[in-house]
Parts: C-alpha cells; sequence; structure tokens
C-alpha cells in the first residue's frame, strides 16, 4: 500500500503535456505557484508546496508527476478550452510492481488549475484503487530570490 501512495500524488499532478507554449498561448504562466496535493483515498493526506515555474517548466510542470519513483505516459490527453482529460499508465522506474492505471481530468486557466485523478493497480493479486487531487495557484509574476518549498 505505502508503494503506491507517492504515485497517488503523482497521478494528481499528472495533466495532459503540451507543446512548448509562448506566453500567450500557455495553458498556465510562468511565475510563482503553490499546489496543494491530497491523496484523497485509500488514505487521507495533505501536502502544500510552492515551486518557480519558469517558462521552460510549464510543460514539466503540467506533464505529470513530479515524482522520481514513476514513468508515466499518456497516450489519451487533452488540454482545451479550459477542460483537462488524460488516461494512461505508470510503472516503477526502478522495477518492481505492475502497470497502474492512471486517468485524470480537470479545469485550467493561465493562472490556477484543478486536477482529480484516479489509480487502479493490484498487489499480490488484491485490486487496488485510489484518488487524488491537486489545486495549483499562481501566487506571482516572478519567483522570491530563495523559494521555499
Amino acid at each position: 500500500m505505502k508503494a503506491i501512495l507517492p504515485l497517488l500524488a503523482a497521478a494528481a499532478l499528472a495533466a495532459p503535456a503540451a507543446a512548448q507554449p509562448s506566453k500567450a498561448d500557455s495553458p498556465i504562466l510562468p511565475g510563482y505557484w503553490e499546489s496543494t496535493n491530497r491523496l484523497l483515498s485509500p488514505i487521507r493526506t495533505s501536502k502544500v508546496e510552492r515551486r518557480c515555474i519558469t517558462p521552460a517548466d510549464v510543460e514539466k510542470f503540467l506533464a505529470g508527476p513530479s515524482n522520481h519513483h514513476y514513468d508515466c505516459t499518456y497516450p489519451s490527453k487533452l488540454i482545451d478550452n479550459g477542460v483537462i482529460r488524460m488516461s494512461g499508465a505508470c510503472v516503477k522506474r526502478k522495477g518492481g510492481g505492475g502497470k497502474i492505471k492512471v486517468a485524470g481530468e480537470g479545469v485550467y486557466n493561465q493562472t490556477s488549475f484543478k486536477i482529480t485523478a484516479t489509480i487502479a493497480t493490484e498487489i499480490a493479486g488484491i485490486p487496488i484503487s485510489g484518488r487524488a487531487s491537486t489545486e495549483a495557484r499562481r501566487i506571482a509574476d516572478t519567483c522570491p530570490a530563495t523559494p521555499s518549498t
């Protein structure tokens, strides 16, 4: 069970990737962002993070897990007209564990987004599912000299 908890948090951030955007057509604007990541099930937790998002970071921030434990791919993804939808799978980077199905949807504008995701996997033949969410908002146009996390 503990092995999938990092993935639940990662899944909530797992929005679809976009092409390297210009500021005018960027799904979100660069700047200083605060995100609240919640595990909704099977165990409830919450974590608030602040991070600087540069223009080069926009795609990575929206593209998925900021998590070094899993590699995720989303063959089905949409980020358009304020709507985010994606479906795919994640696997552990260092082997061990099977494929974990991930599906998420949410809404966005250039200064905020909210995504809810579900996961499904099996551990020792027992089906495990969970839900997670991320709410993020841009809190400043520029980043502080020493950002807090």
